[in-house]
């Protein structure tokens, strides 16, 4: 049986300033690129932040200043799989005006 062979590939780290915050969405970087299997937003600023995974349509997380959230959706799986955050979403986060910035880093299967 041939070994299955899946790598860890890399979007390029998505990011916005928390002085750009006004209380209404900002897009954390560009849409996904590809089918998101891990994915980490890091809160490194002054500021609570809430997170939406529809453009800013919806509240969908809470990040408290200087935490992150961590999903691994499907790291286990093979290249195929489909449970993902799937190719074109686009992140999007609120908060009020503070000091510092946001992360977003994403991890495919390549």
């Amino acid at each position: 049986m041939p070994a299955i062979q899946t790598k860890l590939a890399f979007e390029a780290l998505r990011s916005v300033a928390a002085s750009t915050f006004d209380g209404t969405y900002k897009t954390l970087g560009a849409v996904m690129a590809h089918p998101i299997r891990i994915f980490k937003i890091t809160n490194n600023s002054s500021v609570d932040i809430t997170v939406s995974f529809d453009g800013g349509t919806t509240d969908h997380e809470y990040i408290p200043t200087g935490s992150f959230l961590l999903i691994d959706v499907a790291s286990d799986r093979v290249a195929d799989s489909e449970f993902v955050l799937a190719k074109g979403v686009q992140v999007s986060v609120k908060g009020s005006a503070g000091t510092g910035t946001v992360y977003l880093s994403t991890y495919y299967a390549a």
